[in-house]
């Protein structure tokens, strides 16, 4: 399953607990961007990370997800928002949609349903009844597209909901603001 490698929830914490005390830019050696590279140097790579990529997110949830660190990054702050279940689901049905096998597509369903889809699931997504209850039935033939109505749902959760916070985070306004200023260097 898709994952960070370290927790970033705690590295994030600390990254909005600096920028919350007013220290935007600077803090002992270095600035906001190289501060956060440190605490993510596993989780969260940052070092390619432009201007004009981060300028591109705020156009839609797509190009933000279509970054890669655009979706780790995201992916950290649902971390924060304990609610990372529906960036984690919505990766793991991308990637099952890239399966051919017939015997690992039932296997991959199975598993997919019995994490995110069964009622009290360990990282259950919030869908409807008639949605859980249809995907129930696909899962007995599974196709590339029996995730499709619950997946359509939680992007459209993340996108009404936790996108537009993101776009508003301490964590998106610093790494913004850090990365036009080496623009201007």
């Amino acid at each position: 399953m898709p994952s960070l490698e370290t927790s970033p929830q705690q590295e994030l914490q600390h990254f909005i607990m600096d920028t919350a005390s007013k220290m935007h830019g600077k803090e002992r050696g270095g600035n906001l961007k190289s501060r956060l590279q440190r605490r993510s140097s596993q989780a969260v790579n940052i070092e390619g990370l432009c201007f004009e990529e981060m300028s591109q997110w705020p156009h839609s949830l797509e190009r933000l997800l279509s970054s890669k660190y655009g979706m780790k990054i995201f992916q950290a702050f649902l971390k924060t928002e304990f609610s990372d279940e529906n960036i984690e689901f919505w990766m793991v049905c991308q990637d099952y949609k890239k399966i051919k096998s017939s015997f690992r597509m039932c296997s991959r369903a199975k598993k997919i349903f019995k994490r995110y889809i069964q009622a009290e699931a360990a990282r259950e997504i919030n869908i409807d009844h008639k949605t859980r209850d249809l995907i129930r039935r696909n899962i007995k033939a599974p196709t590339t597209e029996c995730f499709d109505d619950a997946q359509r749902i939680v992007y459209g959760l993340m996108e009404k909901d936790s996108y537009p916070r993101f776009l508003k985070s301490d964590i998106y306004r610093a790494l913004l603001d850090s990365t036009s200023e080496s623009v201007k260097l």
